[in-house]
């Protein structure tokens, strides 16, 4: 194997609010808040070396889905999958019509409409 180049820091959703995707994610991760301004937000996790970086951009247009323009998602463990719909849609997720994931992982989006999975997987 060869040496890195760099380690991966973060991974940075675009939207129209950082504070109103913030609050979602805090209560999803629970992680915490490692900076914040108007224009962009930190999540850290205790012990966890990536953050989640929430960085505003005018005229957001939110991934639409079910779409192959989604670019990417976010795949979450969780110990209950209807455990985990009802924290979820409390916290303010949306949960789309279209689900392929059967009995295996459940497809939600945040409050700017970003896809993730959530499942009962561990890796």
């Amino acid at each position: 194997m060869s040496r890195p180049i760099g380690t991966l820091a973060a991974v940075s959703l675009d939207c129209p609010d950082p504070a109103v995707l913030a609050e979602f994610y805090t209560r999803l991760l629970g992680w915490e808040v490692a900076f914040s301004s108007d224009d962009f937000t930190y999540l850290a996790g205790k012990d966890f070396p990536v953050r989640l970086s929430l960085q505003r951009v005018p005229d957001h247009k939110p991934p639409s889905w079910p779409s192959p323009d989604k670019q990417f998602h976010l795949d979450l463990s969780v110990d209950s999958l209807d455990d985990a719909e009802k924290a979820i849609m409390e916290a303010g997720g949306t949960k789309p019509e279209f689900q392929p994931g059967g009995d295996k992982w459940v497809v939600f989006q945040d409050p700017a409409g970003h896809p993730f999975c959530v499942t009962t997987f561990k890796a």
